[in-house]
């Protein structure tokens, strides 16, 4: 079940401000301590009231202190750095607010423009529109074209800076003719491994190592062999 969202103002009954003063003041010692003990800080709590007349303190009396006496033996300058008052903290919020406001109607008016401009390209007649919402369209169309422009020249930049792209490799020729390379035998060098026989080296020559002529047996046959 959500719990309701407390409203920050002066409890007028007096019962209940004493009961929320002791549930509160012991919910901020359990932080301030897991606070302390998490982090590896420094810190105590020293809280007043009205009708005690000692004031609650955490983690003793003496230790507090002696942590405010440190804190009041610093500089100035490192005392007052980070230390805001009620005053001060309003006025930083309300800055705050403001900015987040301002920058939620800036938001608001670009989508209306928007959405004229989407209007007009659908034929909606502008002759309707004030002062200030057509200076506001027309700012709009002039930031829009801007931001296309810009978009464009990167664009254009980019490609001219580009590395040209890699040659296409080149077929060998046997490949683009569809033609088998010649073997090396037909080129005129033999196969590797290969060698003419020794029978075929002597016909081909007219001597024999003896010094005599061959006589081709084929050619000494009588012609009446041949018709």
């Amino acid at each position: 079940m959500a719990r309701n969202k407390v409203k920050l103002a002066w409890i007028v009954n007096d019962a209940t401000r004493r009961a929320t003063l002791k549930k509160r003041r012991k919910g901020l010692i359990k932080k301030v301590r897991e606070l302390s003990i998490l982090c590896g800080v420094e810190a105590c709590v020293v809280v007043y009231t009205p009708h005690e007349n000692q004031p609650v303190t955490w983690p003793s009396l003496p230790e507090a202190a002696e942590m405010m006496a440190r804190f009041k033996s610093m500089p100035e300058i490192e005392r007052s750095r980070k230390m805001v008052n009620q005053e001060t903290f309003l006025h930083l919020r309300i800055a705050k607010l403001l900015e987040q406001l301002r920058r939620q109607q800036r938001e608001n008016r670009e989508i209306e423009m928007t959405w004229l401009t989407w209007e007009g390209f659908h034929g909606r007649s502008f002759d309707d529109l004030g002062v200030e919402d057509a200076s506001a369209l027309a700012w709009s169309v002039d930031t829009k074209l801007k931001e296309v422009n810009d978009r464009r020249e990167l664009l254009l930049k980019r490609l001219t800076m580009a590395p040209p792209p890699p040659p296409m490799p080149v077929a060998p020729a046997a490949a683009v003719t569809g033609m088998m390379p010649m073997p090396m035998e037909r080129q005129g060098h033999p196969a590797e491994g290969s060698q003419r026989p020794n029978w075929l080296m002597d016909m081909m020559s007219p001597w024999s190592d003896e010094g005599q002529m061959y006589v081709d047996p084929i050619s000494s046959w009588p012609d009446s062999l041949f018709p």
